[in-house]
């Protein structure tokens, strides 16, 4: 194997083995995690919502929020790089890479330097999400019907003389609720279902900006932007109809998500996104 070859190698290596370390303490949040155990009152009437399936659920979720945005990086790259090839009569002007005698097409090292780094992005908004859940420990809408809390003496908050009282000790009596269910419980803020959403939309919507061009409607791109926005909004309105979170979860979230999704794009490598894009320049302007 030539230097070349290990250089690629080494390369999607190294991208691999940083993109594990940010998806591994993710993957122990979700095995081994212990979130904050938070007390609460038993008259508050916030925790009193009764349990429902999720509207939006896991399989949904993946869907909207991750082979969505990779499917329209890969359509997009070929799009452009037929249309390059086209402009060009086939003659590639920029750096050709070749892996084993194989020159790798241009369409697909866009899409590995596009879906890495919005796998990359993904991976740390989850982080940062699950580190804010566990921290918090707070607790679900639904924490009533889906704990039903039994204190040390063995009262409930059916006892009058519970009431008023912050409690933080006490225990899980359902014999109805998973482990996981018990344990989802206390992982109310941020949202992870609306930060991921957003996340994926935010950052769906400004690589169109940035790469999409097609002169057969100049409202084309900004209506994909505006329904794939409105995908992430109704995702995150779900979880307060369903009760799944907190109206300022679903925000905090929503916020999260939208942010990671802009500083991954500005920070992204070798300048596919520009500012200038999205905020065009008069060139008049510019001495």
């Amino acid at each position: 194997m030539d230097t070349t070859n290990k250089r690629i190698l080494c390369r999607i290596g190294l991208d691999v083995l940083i993109l594990i370390c940010v998806l591994f303490p993710v993957l122990c949040f979700f095995l081994w995690g212990e979130p904050y155990k938070r007390g609460f009152f038993c008259d508050d009437e916030s925790l009193m919502h009764p349990f429902k399936e999720s509207t939006i659920n896991n399989f949904w979720l993946y869907m909207i929020g991750l082979v969505l945005p990779v499917c329209v990086i890969l359509i997009v790259e070929i799009i452009q790089s037929h249309y390059q090839q086209r402009v060009t009569n086939g003659n590639n002007t920029g750096r050709r890479y070749v892996f084993m005698d194989y020159e790798i097409p241009d369409w697909l090292l866009q899409c590995y330097k596009k879906i890495g780094v919005f796998g990359f992005g993904a991976a740390a908004c989850q982080l940062t999400v699950d580190i804010a859940k566990y921290s918090i420990g707070r607790l679900r809408p639904h924490f009533f019907d889906v704990c039903d809390p039994i204190m040390p003496d063995g009262s409930t908050c059916a006892n009058s003389t519970n009431h008023g009282i912050y409690i933080r000790d006490f225990r899980c009596g359902s014999t109805t609720s998973t482990a996981r269910m018990l344990k989802e419980v206390s992982l109310s803020f941020p949202s992870g279902h609306s930060s991921f959403t957003f996340y994926g939309m935010v950052y769906l919507a400004i690589y169109l900006q940035c790469r999409m061009t097609w002169g057969g409607s100049k409202l084309m791109r900004h209506f994909l932007q505006f329904a794939f926005i409105m995908l992430a909004w109704y995702t995150a309105l779900s979880r307060v109809s369903d009760y799944k979170h907190h109206w300022s979860d679903v925000l905090g979230g929503s916020l999260i998500g939208a942010l990671v999704a802009v500083i991954v794009t500005f920070l992204v490598p070798d300048n596919w996104f520009n500012w200038n894009t999205v905020w065009p320049t008069d060139p008049k302007k510019q001495k």
